[in-house]
């Protein structure tokens, strides 16, 4: 192995670089207007209303510490559909709002350094009962599905970009979180991205904990063709780029 690329990457892992950094400098310290918390979209695009926390009528729920003792990556699915109201669950565990945004930070179901919470949630919807086969994205502050575009032979599409592994498009719907790094990168400079990459795990093990209480499973996926997802994303691969996905289905 290379020693110094060896070297250079577990520096990533460290916090030495804090040391390193002016953070008088950085976009908050310096006046720089607080990036927006969820990314724009057209008014007059088709949104589909999920059903709110507190609204649910067949969300069974699973105690914690079963739900804990039952995790596990499943990558072989049943060809029942998810629900919409499944579907709503999920995204609401995963990146759902808790609070009132102040300031321009959104108190979630998940930690974020800072509060910054860099991530956009798309879903390659492709079994999901009341839903057209399709890409969506998470609108969080309204509890929304937006829906992005149609795509001919998605299946097969999703599982080239992830280098042939089946199970995407077996899957009734596969979350894709993009990361906007500028988000944290407007508070914590170069000490952003170690933190954007702890807290998408975050994000990924309350799937796999939601996906417990609706008798789904779930696999993380962290070995895909970037550039391949970002274009079938229709992303600039720069200012927001793929960082993490995971196929869901009935198990």
């Amino acid at each position: 192995m290379d020693e110094d690329l060896i070297e250079q990457y577990r520096y990533f892992l460290k916090d030495s670089i804090r040391k390193k950094i002016d953070f008088s400098k950085t976009g908050q310290n310096t006046g720089i207007d607080i990036p927006a918390i969820e990314k724009p979209y057209q008014t007059d695009a088709v949104q589909i209303d999920l059903v709110k926390p507190g609204e649910w009528k067949n969300i069974a729920g699973i105690d914690l510490v079963t739900a804990i003792g039952n995790r596990e990556s499943s990558r072989a699915y049943t060809k029942e559909p998810l629900t919409l109201e499944e579907i709503s669950f999920l995204l609401w565990a995963t990146q759902g709002v808790r609070e009132k945004v102040v300031s321009g930070h959104a108190y979630r179901t998940v930690p974020s350094a800072g509060c910054r919470h860099a991530f956009e949630t798309y879903l390659v919807a492709l079994n999901v009962k009341g839903l057209n086969q399709g890409i969506y994205r998470y609108l969080p502050l309204s509890h929304k599905l937006l829906f992005e575009f149609s795509e001919d032979h998605l299946a097969g599409k999703i599982v080239d970009a992830v280098f042939r592994q089946p199970y995407p498009g077996n899957a009734s719907v596969t979350f894709i979180w993009t990361a906007i790094p500028y988000r944290m990168e407007w508070r914590y400079h170069l000490a952003a991205h170690k933190v954007i990459a702890i807290d998408v795990g975050h994000v990924c093990q309350n799937l796999y904990l939601a996906c417990e209480a609706i008798g789904a499973g779930t696999c993380a996926i962290a070995a895909y063709d970037q550039e391949a997802l970002d274009r079938l994303f229709r992303i600039d691969g720069k200012d927001e780029f793929v960082i993490y996905l995971s196929s869901v289905g009935k198990v």
